[in-house]
């Protein structure tokens, strides 16, 4: 049995770029890197698939704007942070009345 290599994602960026503007040939690549043609093929089919998110806009964060459903969620963790704030006031206070009715 063969032991499986994995391969980082800017080594199969390298190995497609070294083939399609180096010229060199697949048949080359595959020996060097000890793979089959077809899975050579397959990181050239995704990379063709995937090349459009190199070019979308981002933030100066490098990070996609967050969409309305991110942006609902992180209102929704807000609301129910302060939530939880007013509720461990409010027990405190029931605790400290307790002690001075001494029912604690």
């Amino acid at each position: 049995m063969t032991k499986k290599r994995s391969f980082q994602p800017e080594d199969k960026v390298a190995a497609v770029r070294r083939h399609l503007v180096e010229g060199v040939p697949v048949s080359d690549l595959c020996d060097e890197l000890h793979i089959k043609p077809t899975q050579y093929y397959a990181w050239q089919k995704q990379f063709f698939e995937n090349g459009g998110l190199a070019f979308q806009r981002r933030n100066g964060k490098n990070q996609q704007q967050p969409n309305a459903d991110q942006k609902k969620i992180a209102a929704l963790q807000e609301k129910l942070q302060k939530r939880d704030e007013v509720v461990a006031e409010l027990l405190q206070e029931h605790v400290q009345l307790k002690k001075v009715l001494g029912e604690l």
